[in-house]
Parts: structure tokens; sequence; C-alpha cells
């Protein structure tokens, strides 16, 4: 069996198991055990190239799963981006359809408004969880530390709209490229 079909199905098998758990905040909320999984566990992908994957996926329109195609790619090539792609769909729309039905029969109310509540704080955690390792995985010095807490004051106490911190950051890539 060749060595991308090996890591394609390791890819499926445990992005299958967290994509049960992208509630809330998506599966944006994975990435840390996609980090620590491809990058840590197994360097498949550096973490750089995990974080330009990560980046143009958020920039990019489309679903934010999409970051998971692009380790799956650089990890197992064509079949690792299928792969992670599927895994990352197909289980939380098959539990979708069954919390639908569940829904509609009228049972389970109880458990289900408990649920409900319970999600939000268990989302959040999750959020920051992946603010961390991206600023981790980032953040490689102290001028890119600087620049990430100055973006973050800019957009939390000075209401600066983030496509304008892109254009900015673009701006200055470009500069520093020159």
């Amino acid at each position: 069996m060749s060595r991308q079909l090996l890591i394609a199905y390791a890819i499926f098998k445990h992005f299958c198991a967290i994509s049960m758990m992208a509630v809330g905040g998506g599966v944006v909320a994975l990435t840390p055990q996609i980090y620590r999984y491809a990058v840590v566990d197994h360097h498949w992908v550096t973490p750089q190239g995990f974080v330009a994957g990560f980046t143009i996926a958020q920039a990019s329109p489309g679903p934010n799963f999409l970051y998971a195609t692009l380790v799956g790619l650089q990890a197992a090539g064509v079949l690792g981006a299928l792969a992670a792609t599927v895994a990352l769909v197909v289980p939380p729309a098959l539990l979708t359809v069954v919390a639908l039905k569940v829904r509609l029969s009228g049972r389970w109310h109880d458990a289900m408004v408990l649920l409900r509540a319970s999600l939000s704080h268990v989302a959040v955690g999750m959020m920051l969880a992946t603010a961390i390792s991206l600023i981790q995985a980032a953040d490689t010095n102290w001028s890119t530390a600087a620049l990430t807490a100055l973006t973050v004051l800019a957009v939390l106490r000075w209401k600066v709209h983030p496509l304008a911190l892109i254009a900015a950051g673009a701006a200055l890539g470009l500069v520093a490229a020159l």
C-alpha cells in the first residue's frame, strides 16, 4: 500500500472522530487538534505550511474547513485532501440529520435545551484554543508577536475592520518583499 494512501486513511480516521466535536465554532474550533495531529505528532506539515494553509482558506470565500483540505493536500496529496474533506463533512451532516429527526419528533426536549446551553461554553473554549495554537505557530519572534498583539488590540479596542488589517498586512508583506 502506498505511503500517501496510508496517510490519507490515517487522516480520514482521525478527522472523522474529531469532526463530531465541531460544535458552535465549526471546524475552525478543531484547529488545535488538526495542528497537533498533522504538525506535531506526524510532521506531515510544517508549522509555517499549516498557518499558510489556514490563512489562505480563511481569506478565501467558501466554507471554513478548507484549511483542513489544504492540510490533507500537503500531507498526502489529492487523496489526503479528499480524505480530510469527506471526514469533516459527512459525520457531522449525518449527526445533524439524526438531531433534526429527534427534534421534529418532539422527544428529548429537555435534554436538547440543556445541550444547546452547554455547547456555547464549549465552543468559546475551543475557539480560544484555536487562537492560542495559531499564535504559537505563527509568532516565531518578537516582531511577529508584537504584530499579533497590535492586530488584536486594533480589532478589540479601536474596532478596526479585519479586512482593513488584512489589506495592511498584504501591503506590508509586499513592501518587505521588495
